[in-house]
């Protein structure tokens, strides 16, 4: 089929790639001209593993294209897919002026009966909404059928997901409109779930915010287990044995972050208070999730009568691999502190720091590598489980003032830190302690 999708960021260039790749003739729009011209060329304004590739070999094939065109985007397509931004109100609900202004340009350039396909996480209701819109702003007479089709892309790995999703939702109260996103989709061969469009839309939100729940939950679990001498890492193979619970998102760490679990937490306790339901369990989850960001911090200060003039290594910027999206990273809380408490900032990411020049405070340093980072500091905060980070020859560690490493995301055995004679802290498990020293 002839596809067009609005919006080329994470969500929107992803789908269209994909959708290319299976076959489909797919145009996707935007507005930046610049970002077009780099994408023409195969260029991917987004970190993701295979990504690039993919583009570049489509483009090759005459099956993917890009535009700032509407008219060029929209001519010949049947299908045309909403992935625009829905970010942040300051009240936590999610700001629709994207959204609504792709509906209105779908009025204005539609010359022929569409399948609009909303991709973008927004509030029940908002399909409902956005058929209105098109349809009170047509300016030819043509047929509208709206779809929602939530994405479940984990970032650092949507290329794989796509191709192996675990469902596809497809909601819509047109059973045409139905019936032609499932043929789109047949080639991915993954199981399709119909359901109302309303319902749709509130599995999107659900599944994030449960799975959002899993992991404050295990991290609450491991603050425990610290104060317990258990290890969370046993505590969690043990739970997620049980396959009424499974294993996935129960590892503990500082937190969720990037641009769906904090956005979409947010939106839906919103979307129950529009309602006048109190959403308690959802707004612990938000509560516990901001707390655990600031772990780390404590357990350095009650390392040091003070960090002023510290040298501290910060090894991961993204809020999780595989990924340059610093959105809600961790990272953004705890270099500000340490720079408001006088430390000597000193970070590294494999791939993240680019975009972290644009959102850390500008006293923060960048080294150019994990090695450059650590040697000579007072102490390192591991905050993303890259596996460039998690290899790390530890005799690294050797190089620093004094081997103390705060490890946010479990990276090391608690035994081989031992043997190495490093200080060891990490999440939910005993502290290696080498010798008592003031620091």
């Amino acid at each position: 089929m002839k596809i067009a999708v609005v919006g080329t960021g994470y969500v929107g260039l992803v789908t269209g790639v994909c959708l290319s790749e299976i076959g489909h003739t797919v145009t996707c729009i935007d507005i930046d001209s610049i970002k077009i011209k780099k994408m023409r060329l195969g260029i991917s304004p987004i970190y993701e593993p295979g990504l690039s590739e993919l583009m570049v070999k489509n483009i090759d094939e005459d099956r993917l294209f890009f535009t700032t065109e509407h008219t060029v985007g929209f001519e010949n397509a049947t299908v045309i897919y909403i992935a625009v931004g829905t970010p942040e109100n300051e009240d936590g609900s999610a700001n629709l002026s994207f959204v609504v202004q792709v509906a209105k340009d779908i009025a204005t350039h539609a010359t022929k009966d569409i399948v609009v396909v909303t991709k973008s996480t927004v509030p029940v209701g908002t399909n409902d909404k956005i058929k209105n819109i098109i349809i009170e702003n047509l300016v030819n007479k043509v047929e509208v059928h709206v779809v929602s089709n939530p994405e479940f892309l984990k970032e650092g790995s949507a290329i794989h997901d796509s191709f192996k999703a675990d469902r596809i939702i497809i909601g819509s109260d047109s059973e045409y409109a139905a019936n032609i996103i499932e043929e789109i989709n047949k080639p991915f061969g993954v199981p399709v779930y119909k359901t109302d469009i309303r319902s749709a839309e509130m599995i999107k939100y659900a599944s994030n915010a449960f799975l959002a729940t899993k992991i404050s939950f295990i991290n609450e679990i491991s603050n425990i287990c610290e104060l317990v001498d258990a290890n969370i890492e046993n505590v969690a193979m043990g739970m997620g044995l049980d396959q009424r619970i499974g294993s996935q998102f129960l590892k503990a760490g500082i937190g969720y972050g990037g641009s769906c679990f904090p956005k979409d937490t947010k939106a839906l306790i919103q979307i129950a208070g529009n309602v006048d339901y109190d959403f308690e369990l959802l707004k612990g989850v938000v509560n516990v999730n901001n707390k655990q960001q600031s772990l780390l911090l404590n357990k350095l200060n009650d390392q040091f009568i003070s960090l002023k003039g510290k040298k501290i290594a910060v090894l991961g910027l993204a809020f999780k691999p595989n990924t340059d999206d610093m959105r809600e990273a961790a990272s953004i809380v705890i270099t500000e502190n340490l720079i408001k408490q006088g430390a000597e900032v000193v970070c590294y990411d494999p791939i993240a720091m680019e975009n972290a020049k644009m959102i850390l405070n500008h006293k923060v340093q960048y080294a150019r590598s994990s090695a450059e980072a650590i040697k000579e500091s007072d102490a390192v905060l591991i905050l993303t489980e890259w596996d460039e980070i998690k290899d790390i020859e530890l005799k690294l560690f050797e190089t620093m003032r004094y081997p103390l490493v705060i490890d946010g995301r479990n990276c090391f055995s608690l035994d081989m830190m031992k043997d190495y004679g490093i200080e060891y802290h990490s999440v939910g498990r005993p502290s290696v302690k080498v010798l008592s020293y003031v620091l």
